[in-house]
């Protein structure tokens, strides 16, 4: 069982920056692949960016790629998620999500939103 917890998100202007946390409990972070996701208010929840256990591997969603990046600190138990150049567009509720094999594991979420 693995507990996510996510933070970090706010008001932020058009063009600024902010960087989401999250922190999972439990002894094996390292083996789990983690991922950002978010939904936005009529909208079907859509992938940001995922990172292998390892961190070597990342993908990005289309609409995210050049801008935001990804990382994670596994002796620290935390993945983020670094938000550059934020567009209106990018307003919703961010889930930090945590898989390995068959099993996935979700967070609360956090809000960003972003003015114009």
């Amino acid at each position: 069982q693995v507990q996510l917890v996510e933070s970090g998100g706010g008001l932020v202007q058009a063009g600024g920056s902010l960087r989401l946390s999250c922190v999972a409990s439990g002894r094996f972070f390292r083996l789990y692949a983690m991922g950002w996701y978010r939904q936005a208010p009529g909208k079907q929840r859509e992938l940001v960016a995922t990172i292998s256990s390892d961190g070597r591997t990342t993908k990005y969603g289309d609409s995210v790629e050049g801008r935001f990046t990804i990382s994670r600190d596994n002796a620290k138990n935390t993945a983020s998620l670094q938000m550059n150049s934020a567009k209106p567009e990018d307003t919703a509720v961010y889930y930090c999500r945590a898989s390995i094999a068959s099993s996935e594991y979700w967070g609360q979420g956090t809000q960003v939103t972003v003015s114009s």
